[in-house]
């Protein structure tokens, strides 16, 4: 009687353990793209910069926005997972200053001609722009432009131009399910011309860190370092302007971001020469748009 009373003791004691142990455990999450073929996902994109130079004693600012509607239209989703989508433009709203000249301002919704300087993004608006393949993660598997004529309609001689190059156009997800702090990054090679011709290549590191997890909402903190060290500071006037910090917002069951904000902030001292500087100011964002309802739905 009393080894069958220790037994049940013991036992009882091991449930214990074993429950504390999986308390003590971190919940995991898994992250994946989800696609469903015939949708069209739209995201509302704002992008605000300014750049102010001076050198010898004179300082030109200049300071654009744009406000667009991306859209990712899905024409296929494999049983992995894997989608090819259309990537486009539906509309953009763009504008530019200039120290001592008159704002420049195009809306394609407007259907007026644009202003010098800006016929490129308006020939890449209501068109396709690329046919893209990814996996669950992210991952660019391929990659087709499209080409188009000077009044943005599609060109049947050149309609796509073949790219095998891999790599990322939305946020990259981990392998594995990872809980909140868990860290995950990319290397990165950054190509910043000189004046001399060549190109340096730069170094650097894509990180994440998942910061916390509400109501099936993961909120990713994203930022860029670099491991090629810079001392010029030519160099560096264009690097800062590659970099990203900021957080991305990830609807775990729906499978696709629901917004992002990556801000950055810096300045650089004697890009050209000891009287010289440049203040770089650039923050970009997106939200996704909810799909208008038909009647009756």
């Amino acid at each position: 009687m009393k080894s069958l009373i220790f037994g049940l003791a013991a036992a009882l004691a091991l449930g214990v353990v074993a429950f504390s142990f999986a308390a003590d455990q971190p919940e995991k999450y898994t992250l994946r793209y989800k696609f469903h073929a015939g949708e069209t996902l739209r995201w509302e994109v704002e992008h605000l910069s300014m750049v102010r130079a001076t050198v010898s004693k004179h300082t030109q600012t200049t300071e654009t926005s744009s406000t667009s509607l991306k859209a990712w239209r899905v024409t296929d989703v494999r049983p992995d997972g894997t989608a090819t989508f259309v990537h486009q433009v539906d509309w953009i709203d763009m504008r530019q200053t200039l120290t001592g000249r008159q704002q420049l301002h195009y809306d394609s919704r407007t259907k007026l001609k644009p202003p010098a300087g800006f016929e490129m993004a308006a020939r890449s608006v209501g068109v396709p722009l690329a046919t893209i393949t990814i996996d669950q993660r992210g991952k660019i598997i391929k990659r087709e432009r499209h080409s188009t004529t000077k009044d943005g309609k599609q060109d049947p001689k050149a309609a796509k131009v073949p790219s095998q190059d891999e790599g990322w156009m939305t946020i990259p997800l981990p392998k594995e399910p990872i809980a909140v702090g868990h860290a995950w990054s990319i290397p990165q090679q950054i190509d910043i011309p000189l004046e001399s011709g060549a190109v340096k290549k730069i170094k650097a590191v894509q990180q994440f860190v998942l910061e916390e997890v509400k109501t099936g909402v993961a909120t990713i903190h994203v930022s860029t370092e670099v491991l090629t060290p810079i001392t010029d500071p030519a160099v560096e006037s264009q690097l800062v302007q590659r970099e990203s910090a900021g957080r991305v917002r990830f609807d775990i069951e729906e499978g696709r971001v629901l917004g992002q904000q990556m801000d950055i902030d810096k300045h650089v001292i004697g890009f050209r020469g000891d009287a010289s500087s440049i203040h770089y100011v650039n923050r970009f964002s997106e939200r996704l748009v909810a799909e208008p309802r038909t009647a009756g739905k």
